[in-house]
């Protein structure tokens, strides 16, 4: 038997019971009206199709591309019933007095609507009450109008009733085609979008980017009356949510009605607001549809549009000691600004641009989430949501204390021998996971269960701790090296895909609760959680070992047990062992994959030259395969965005750009930057809470592990090209988002959950070490100047006098820097940055490394370009004796 194939059964399951319900759907009484006449109109920009029934969109195409559709007109013929949202559709909830909330919905029941006879710029109009209760105390008609390029969606309500009424809610379907069911990868890139919220009220959008990232992008707007407060996924649409569909949203004006009910106890992004309107009056909503030009080219049409461009340097998460910039961008100047809650944040006014652009000086003060509201002269509202963290330095200790503490599992284990290890961990109960009916999360392996000791030992690569380092020894010779891997026999080097499995018949009896439900096909036996054939696994080990080659390496007494060539050839035959025990996964990007290409250039520095040539040759057989598809991205889920790390990094190493390009577009078409800590550098990933989460549902992952793997080769690639300050956002928000999630004390959780409902981290540790796998190997400091906005410092403090530009460092390995103007990629084996400084006179770069310590007598410093330093190299890299205070190096 292919046990793979077991892995791929919750995968198969989920698109069987998504075609069960496609059926289903299918075999409804159609409503919608498809089968009679469509409306077709034509603008500048687009080619608009309405069902002429009910006036919803049947298609919306870009005048530049007619082959392709921003809406889901290829399952039109099987969402066409009652209670499927199309675009154009409302809900609302309407209150009188102090009544219980009614909710109304334009796609509940459908009925042939009214036209309206229009003119001017308007292209079609109807009233919608054939399509709403008939108690409804309000009257809606909608009209599509031309605006230019743009294209306008406008409702009109007139309270019809002799009373005050409240309208607590009221939510216009965004309706794009997200739905990758059945489809290949070619054709999901070619045919599918994915859409991410900038929930910043009047200032809010919505950007919708083809999974490819290439061709036009629609950019949803606020146009009148609709700023954007909340967004709430449409779980009432039958459409199946699955791997394959994450589900609909829509953009909810007001909020109040849901913050009462549905939502009551959780702090949401805006502040929750409701509409009174008095009898006869009218008040119009309407949404902005236009067109950017490619991903990079949405500020610019934002700015068009004469909507604010924010930039927030480094980002929206914001360490404690880090002074950030905030850049406002708009034609009217700021008339107020409020911080939620009082204190969170300090803002002060730092001036304007050279081009008039508002610059603002923010630090955080209290940790946790902050809202800054900026209210500017001509009565627009902008929220701007923060993140308030620890110093990295901080955060990271504290998260190294939580993993070798309280998730440290030392406690007998006869059974499946999982002691000493870092084990998975439950925020919620405050205990160590030992049981659970996923197998691998309690299993110390696959992503979900290897979590809590990769996150522990890719910590050290970051801020070695002797006592925590000596534990991680420990568990690498008991735990690591002969139980979660083989150690000898024919499978030797091969990763087993638990070593916790649920086998009651031939164990004692008490062994597994009673109050778990290990039913599932998840709650493996010891033949299937024995099995080495999961790729996946094979990362997480080959990164511990070369971590812990690294600090034996490089420091001197941090590692004990064992000598750096022992770590450095366990890396070696993992790395081979996955290719030749697992060869089926293999052939996906794996993640955490760049651990193996790090591992090839340290063979090579080794001079291990038989080994670096047999792994160079593997993982080039392995690239040449996916330089032969166009998207190269697949896993065992159909669309997956968690191989494009690996794909990127051999790609690139290989001299493959053109798949090197073609996969950092699809990395900016679902991984945006926007003025939203949640949302900026954050990757898509929406189904791992099934798999390493405890609240278990489909729902857009903040900041699960794909932000920081992501971020891996987006900053590479702004390398490649300096001068890419997009790029150098998403990926540093990425970077920091990936290290946003841990908690006050040290938890580091799964992800945290986006549904307005709950906001708040998953409770289980999950899969986030692969997380902090990307933190550890891409945290680094940038030095570059923006044509207009000037030096801007992420990973330090920038300080700009007359001639001469610093930036201390302040990242919490302080190892790497990059200087834009000069192209310099700087980087440290062992030793600290301190300080950069830079004359803009001479050119001349200062460097200041930071003193001696008990076990890094020496740094060793590398330089992408060629330079001359009075220090010998050993391993291409410059041999520098510490001092016992910091020391100055001039490039």
């Amino acid at each position: 038997m292919k046990y793979w194939y077991c892995v791929l059964f919750l995968v198969t399951v989920l698109q069987v019971q998504a075609q069960g319900y496609w059926g289903k759907i299918e075999e409804r009484e159609p409503t919608l009206g498809i089968a009679e006449v469509y409306q077709k109109f034509n603008t500048p920009a687009f080619q608009l199709k309405l069902v002429k029934a009910s006036q919803t969109v049947a298609w919306l195409r870009p005048v530049k591309d007619l082959a392709f559709d921003f809406t889901p007109s290829d399952r039109l013929e099987i969402r066409d019933k009652d209670g499927l949202y199309h675009l154009g559709d409302i809900n609302l909830r309407i209150r009188s007095g102090e009544a219980a909330w009614k909710s109304y919905s334009t796609a509940t029941k459908r009925g042939t609507v009214t036209p309206i006879e229009t003119s001017g710029n308007v292209l079609a109009a109807a009233d919608l009450a054939n399509t709403l209760p008939a108690d409804i105390p309000v009257s809606v008609k909608r009209y599509y109008e031309s605006d230019g390029n743009d294209l306008i969606l406008r409702f009109v309500i007139s309270n019809t009733s002799t009373a005050d009424i409240e309208i607590g809610a009221l939510g216009v379907p965004m309706i794009f085609n997200n739905i990758l069911e059945g489809k290949s990868l070619d054709e999901t890139h070619a045919q599918n979008v994915f859409f991410d919220p900038y929930i910043g009220m009047d200032a809010g959008y919505l950007e919708v980017k083809r999974l490819s990232g290439h061709g036009p992008a629609l950019v949803v707007l606020p146009e009148e009356n609709m700023p954007f407060e909340a967004y709430r996924p449409l779980n009432d649409d039958p459409t199946p949510r699955s791997i394959v569909f994450e589900g609909f949203h829509e953009w909810m004006v007001y909020s109040k009605a849901y913050a009462e009910n549905e939502w009551k106890g959780v702090h949401p992004w805006n502040t929750p607001t409701s509409l009174v309107l008095k009898p006869n009056d009218s008040k119009s909503f309407a949404v902005k549809f236009a067109l950017a030009e490619g991903i990079e080219a949405i500020q610019t049409t934002l700015k068009n549009e004469a909507r604010p461009v924010t930039t927030s340097v480094p980002g929206y998460v914001i360490p404690k000691d880090i002074n950030a910039q905030l850049f406002l961008d708009y034609k009217s100047d700021v008339a107020a600004l409020e911080i939620e809650p009082k204190g969170a944040l300090k803002v002060k006014e730092a001036g304007t641009t050279a081009k008039g652009v508002n610059k603002y000086s923010v630090s955080g003060k209290n940790w946790g989430r902050a809202r800054l509201t900026v209210t500017y002269k001509d009565g627009l509202k902008q929220t701007i949501n923060y993140k308030v963290i620890k110093s990295e330095e901080d955060v990271v200790k504290d998260f190294g204390h939580f993993l070798t503490t309280e998730q440290w599992f030392d406690e007998p284990d006869p059974i499946f021998n999982r002691n000493p290890s870092v084990i998975s961990y439950d925020y919620e109960t405050k205990q160590k996971l030992t049981q659970d009916s996923r197998a691998w999360v309690a299993g110390l392996s696959d992503e979900g269960g290897a979590g809590g000791w990769l996150a522990a030992i890719m910590k050290q690569l970051v801020q070695p701790d002797k006592t925590e380092i000596n534990k991680l020894e420990r568990f690498v010779d008991k735990t690591l090296w002969g139980t979660i891997q083989y150690k000898d026999g024919p499978r030797k080097y091969g990763v087993k895909r638990s070593v916790f499995y649920y086998e009651p018949d031939s164990l004692p009896k008490g062994t597994y609760s009673d109050k778990i439900d290990y039913s599932s096909w998840a709650a493996w036996s010891k033949e299937h959680a024995d099995q080495p054939d999961r790729s996946y696994n094979y990362p997480h080990v080959a990164a511990a070992y070369w971590v812990m080659y690294r600090l034996a390496r490089y420091n001197e007494g941090l590692v004990d047990n064992r000598t750096w060539d022992w770590y450095l050839e366990q890396a070696y035959h993992t790395s081979v062992a996955m290719l030749e025990q697992a060869p089926y996964y293999a052939q996906f990007g794996q993640m955490e994959g760049s651990v193996f290409l790090y591992i090839l250039k340290d063979l090579k520095l080794e001079k291990y030259a038989e080994m670096a040539t047999d792994l160079e040759a593997r993982m080039k057989e392995r690239t040449d395969h996916w330089r032969a598809l166009h998207y190269p991205f697949g896993s065992e889920m159909p669309w997956d965005s968690t191989g494009q790390e690996e794909v990127y990094m051999w790609s690139d190493y290989f001299g493959y750009e053109q798949k090197a390009n073609v996969t950092i577009d699809a990395i900016l078409a679902y991984m945006p930057t926007m003025p939203h800590w949640a949302y900026n550098g954050n990757a898509r990933r929406y189904w791992d809470f099934l798999y390493g989460g405890k609240l278990s549902r489909v729902e857009r992952q903040i900041h699960h592990y794909g932000s920081s793997l992501n971020a891996i080769p987006v900053l590479e690639q702004y390398r490649k090209k300096g001068d890419d300050l997009y790029m150098l956002k998403v990926g540093y928000g990425g970077l920091l988002g990936g290290i946003s999630n841990i908690t006050e004390d040290g938890f580091g959780p799964a992800a945290f959950h986006s549904y307005p409902s709950t906001l708040r981290i998953d409770y289980l540790s999950g899969d986030y070490g692969s997380g902090f796998y990307g933190y550890a190997v891409n945290t680094s400091s940038y030095l570059t100047k923006d044509a207009d906005l000037g030096w801007l410092a992420f990973g330090g403090n920038l300080e700009v006098k007359g001639d001469v530009v610093e930036m201390d460092i302040t990242t919490a390995a302080k190892s790497k820097v990059y200087f834009a103007p000069k192209q310099l990629w700087l980087t440290l084996d062992a030793g600290q940055f301190e300080r950069i400084v830079y004359n803009t006179k001479t050119g001349e770069l200062t460097l200041t490394l930071a003193a001696a310590t008990e076990f890094t007598p020496k740094a060793y410093l590398r330089v992408n370009k060629e330079i001359t330093l009075s220090y010998k190299q050993v391993r291409e890299a410059f041999e520098i004796p510490l001092n016992k205070k910091s020391i100055q190096i001039k490039l």
